[in-house]
């Protein structure tokens, strides 16, 4: 017996790893997708000013790797349009004929969400209690701050009252909230996402035919304009005939919720 308890102890300490593992993955990931527009802007914007008056010649005596205004407003597009225009890589689950039941259902879901979210209208309490922002260094309409423990727990359960991220804009003073962001894990089916979120209330979305680039090569010589989430490649044979590494699904499924809205349309807004 104590032979099996152990055996079942090991296996369950792997189902969590490779939970935490896709969690890490997920910011990872992300990074690749935002990082490198921002030295694809950084290299057009410096050729650009070259090409205009040569004035560029000024950038030796700075940081060659510092973003400017422009560069980070261009980076601050690339994140906040991100779910919005990636075509091919962005699965959305279809709305399903809506009913009062679901109806209910989601209207449970915000009812908790909701006043579990008060305490982090002050952001740092959300800090204190572990949440990470993504990316405070670049300018964002929504900034991202997760907790990994609740994304980690989101592989097991739903529990409405700990999202994933918590979802804010910046403010002159600090950060102000607006939502929250669900996950579950990538390998769930569409019936399961709907015993989690009605698919009549809500998009639920994954991330899908990513190429990464070919192995050895630096992010920022890759070409994001063939790689990535917005990259040109879209299917297994172009990223195999380019030396990519394909990924049919990265990160978990996703819904965003906004309880603060008044209008119902807004509160499942994708």
């Amino acid at each position: 017996m104590e032979y099996l308890a152990e055996i079942k102890s090991i296996r369950n300490s792997a189902r969590i790893a490779l939970a935490a593992l896709s969690s890490i993955g997920l910011a990872i990931l992300i990074a690749l997708f935002a990082l490198p527009n921002v030295h694809a802007r950084q290299s057009q914007s410096q050729q650009k000013t070259q090409d205009d008056s040569m004035p560029g010649m000024q950038m030796g005596e700075k940081d060659p790797g510092a973003a400017s205004p422009q560069t980070e407003t261009a980076a601050n597009e690339d994140m906040s349009n991100m779910h919005m225009d990636m075509g091919p890589h962005m699965y959305m689950t279809a709305l399903r004929p809506s009913n009062p039941t679901d109806e209910k259902r989601a209207e449970q879901i915000v009812d908790q969400l909701r006043p579990a979210l008060q305490k982090y209208k002050d952001y740092h309490v959300a800090l204190d209690e572990g949440f990470k922002i993504f990316h405070p260094e670049l300018p964002q309409d929504h900034y991202h701050f997760t907790n990994y423990s609740n994304a980690l727990a989101a592989q097991f359960h739903f529990d409405p009252t700990k999202p994933t991220s918590l979802l804010y804009k910046k403010t002159a003073d600090g950060y102000e909230l607006e939502g929250a962001m669900f996950t579950a894990p990538k390998r769930y089916s569409e019936e399961q996402l709907n015993e989690r979120v009605p698919l009549s209330v809500a998009h639920w979305h994954e991330h899908v035919n990513f190429c990464l680039p070919p192995k050895g090569v630096p992010i920022t010589l890759a070409n994001w304009r063939e790689f990535g989430l917005r990259g040109s490649i879209t299917t297994e044979a172009a990223c195999d005939a380019a030396n990519g590494r394909w990924l049919p699904v990265v990160f978990n499924w996703m819904v965003h919720v906004y309880p603060f809205e008044t209008d119902a349309a807004k509160i499942w807004a994708h």
